[in-house]
């Protein structure tokens, strides 16, 4: 009865991710309908608390939900957490108030649309960076074939917990616990690599192992928590070249290019002066990817007419404010860098190409650089911090 309800409710869910234009291909199409999600999603989930403030994520555990709620649960095109701040919601002891998601089970229409996005068919050699719960990667199994699949995992629990859940499933990929910003060279050169988490740059030793003409799809971030989903074609040596896709895609950053921590900090008096640009510019998905460009070590915090600004690497801070007038806005600079005038001139520059989405933006990796460009190759262009 259990699995038959499961069959049918992946059915309606391949049904309703092809009737919303998601998925296309028949071999991901097929591995919808196949891989059983409920195995990966493990014995507990963490649930937000929907209340302003600070989140409380509490543990919804399977043994303490009726099963048919569970499951269906289980199929919701939803992404739920598992992991807060390294610790798995079957291990959690109660509610965890604060803290930050480390490891979830991802919407499947999002994985399924990135599957095919990267290109994964049968018989290509894929390398998965971020195993997670192992979803995405049975995923690339049933469409790749298991043998054709590598997949990186950097925390050793979800390590574990992904291994246990795809070898219930049946599937037996290789399997590694690592840095995936590393990949796993011993399986080079791959056709196809798919991150499932965000990175600040591509590295160099991760772009080394793609086979040429092979596919790198992955989502570059930044301290300002903005983010936009980039696919690569590899070329000989170190290049690459590609477009970002359009569309709102965010992932946990890799731990290695998370923002370091700051602990509390003074604001400071500085320079003065009117806003050039309307700050909630900044709370648009592409105006805050543009921001970030120009300011790639800043954090970012707040929103709309209030925001602060603080770089990691200097110091320099930015604060913006509604004017004393009640007309325009005042922001105020202080430090080595002029934090707003670099995302001034950022925005203004893409507000003069017609405040474009992602699809308008690419990206050119060399040896010695990378950078994002806006419109062609050889437009207004920015550089990723390597």
């Amino acid at each position: 009865m259990t699995s038959e309800t499961a069959a049918e409710l992946r059915r309606r869910l391949v049904e309703q991710l092809a009737a919303d234009g998601v998925l296309h291909d028949p071999e991901v199409r097929r591995a919808a309908g196949t891989v059983p999600r409920e195995v990966f999603l493990g014995s507990a989930i963490y649930r937000p608390s929907s209340a302003p403030g600070v989140t409380v994520w509490t543990p919804t555990r399977r043994d303490a939900t009726p099963a048919d709620a569970w499951l269906r649960l289980t199929y919701e095109n939803e992404t739920w957490v598992t992991q807060i701040d390294g610790v798995l919601a079957e291990g959690a002891t109660g509610p965890v108030t604060g803290g930050s998601p480390t490891s979830s089970s991802t919407l499947p229409g999002l994985v399924l649309w990135m599957i095919e996005q990267a290109g994964i068919a049968p018989g290509r050699r894929v390398l998965v960076i971020g195993t997670g719960t192992g979803l995405s990667t049975a995923y690339a199994c049933e469409v790749a074939g298991e043998e054709n699949v590598t997949s990186v995992e950097t925390d050793p629990r979800a390590a574990e917990r992904a291994r246990e859940a795809l070898s219930q499933a049946g599937y037996a990929p290789t399997l590694v616990t690592a840095d995936g910003l590393c990949g796993h060279p011993e399986r080079a050169p791959y056709d196809v690599v798919i991150a499932f988490c965000s990175m600040r740059h591509i590295p160099y030793t991760l772009l080394r192992q793609v086979a040429p003409g092979g596919t790198l799809l992955v989502t570059l971030t930044g301290w300002s928590g903005a983010y936009g989903l980039v696919r690569l074609t590899a070329e000989e040596g170190a290049d690459a070249h590609g477009r970002f896709l359009p569309g709102h895609t965010s992932f946990m950053v890799a731990r290695q290019h998370g923002r370091p921590p700051h602990g509390s900090f003074e604001l400071l008096p500085g320079e003065e002066r009117p806003s050039r640009i309307d700050p909630t510019l900044l709370d648009d998905w592409t105006g805050r990817f543009v921001a970030q460009l120009a300011v790639p070590s800043a954090g970012r915090f707040g929103a709309g007419a209030e925001q602060v600004l603080l770089d990691v690497a200097t110091g320099s801070q930015t604060r913006v404010r509604i004017a004393d007038s009640g007309e325009g806005w005042t922001v105020i600079q202080r430090g080595p860098v002029r934090l707003w005038d670099c995302i001034e001139n950022a925005v203004t520059t893409w507000q003069d190409h017609g405040s474009p989405n992602l699809s308008a933006f690419g990206i050119a990796l060399t040896s010695d650089a990378q950078r994002v460009w806006l419109g062609a190759a050889h437009g207004p262009s920015w550089a990723l911090p390597i």
